[in-house]
């Protein structure tokens, strides 16, 4: 009798032991959370940096665009015309420099040191000339003022020499340091002022920064839109993901990475897939746009869940409910 009495217990705990594993096995990660939040799709307000008249909006509401597509312009022409006078300008810039570098011509050096030749001649005359008045003033030949006429024919020679040489002396050396320093900065201010245009001349362009989808038309064309004016509103492809909040109690359910179910109510039978991408350091009051089956008041964390394989069927602002996904179940 006790032999069958030891038997039933050991197979009784040997059942506990059985169901005990298999539903810790069951249970996974997180069971039995259930949360509820929207679908946060992000939007672009497509706005030229430049002011101008818009010429072309090439886009419909509704319409799909890729990346880099081209979705509105601007009238360019008074763009090209700033370009075209930036370079202008910058192309002068650089002559002036060069010019600099180059220093004065063969030309112009042969000349001054002509002229120094000329003027060396000249000086040295002068100078017998000066002399010969000062013996013919010692003998009583020539007044006083003829003798002081060729001193001073004499000394103004000696100055324009003296000028000539140090002009030869200039243009054999060229131009001041600071004189190029200032032309080469000159240059620098020009090429920023043609790298500007040309970047004014792109921002006449609106350019699609990702996949989306096109919201509103807010200008037509013909209308003058300054620069921060919105033109188009454009809705994103990627990333698409849900906000939801979950309980403090229930916090330590959830952590970064965990991949969850995204349920909608038009397809509760075709979840689509998700992680966990974000949990906020901050706790908070619930918000009334959270919809959940019992109405609380407790305080809650926000949390993102980045959904995986997002179609036209989750859109902006959509309710859905999110639970964990079964580590054991087969992707769709």
């Amino acid at each position: 009798m006790k032999k069958r009495v030891v038997v039933a217990l050991l197979v009784l705990a040997a059942s506990a032991s059985l169901w005990w594993f298999l539903a810790g096995r069951g249970a996974g990660p997180g069971a039995g959370l259930r949360l509820y939040g929207n679908v946060d799709i992000r939007e672009v307000q497509l706005a030229p940096r430049v002011p101008g008249l818009l010429a072309e909006v090439r886009v419909e509401e509704g319409d799909a665009v890729d990346a880099g597509a081209v979705l509105a312009v601007l009238d360019a022409e008074p763009y090209r015309n700033a370009l075209a006078r930036a370079e202008a300008e910058r192309d002068a810039a650089r002559a002036a420099l060069d010019k600099l570098h180059a220093g004065y011509r063969s030309e112009e050096v042969a000349q001054a040191r002509a002229r120094v030749a000329q003027v060396q001649a000249q000086a040295d005359n002068a100078e017998r000339v000066a002399r010969r008045r000062q013996e013919l003033f010692q003998g009583g030949v020539i007044s006083a003022q003829d003798r002081e006429d060729a001193l001073a024919a004499r000394d103004a020679l000696a100055a324009e020499l003296d000028a000539a040489r140090k002009a030869l002396r200039l243009q054999v050396a060229g131009f001041r340091t600071e004189d190029v320093q200032a032309a080469e900065a000159t240059l620098r201010a020009a090429e920023a002022a043609v790298a500007a245009a040309r970047t004014d001349l792109a921002d006449t362009a609106l350019v699609a920064p990702a996949r989306g989808t096109v919201l509103s038309r807010v200008r037509e064309p013909g209308a003058m839109v300054g620069a921060g004016a919105v033109v188009l509103v454009l809705s994103l492809d990627r990333p698409v993901w849900v906000r939801a909040y979950v309980p403090e109690p229930q916090l330590g359910l959830i952590q970064p990475g965990m991949a969850m179910n995204v349920t909608t109510d038009s397809r509760p039978d075709q979840p689509y897939t998700g992680r966990v991408g974000f949990i906020s350091p901050v706790a908070e009051f619930t918000p009334k746009s959270v919809e959940t089956e019992a109405l609380r008041t407790d305080l809650v964390y926000r949390l993102r869940i980045v959904v995986d394989e997002a179609d036209q069927g989750l859109r902006q602002g959509m309710p859905v409910t999110v639970t964990p996904r079964d580590p054991d179940a087969a992707r769709p």
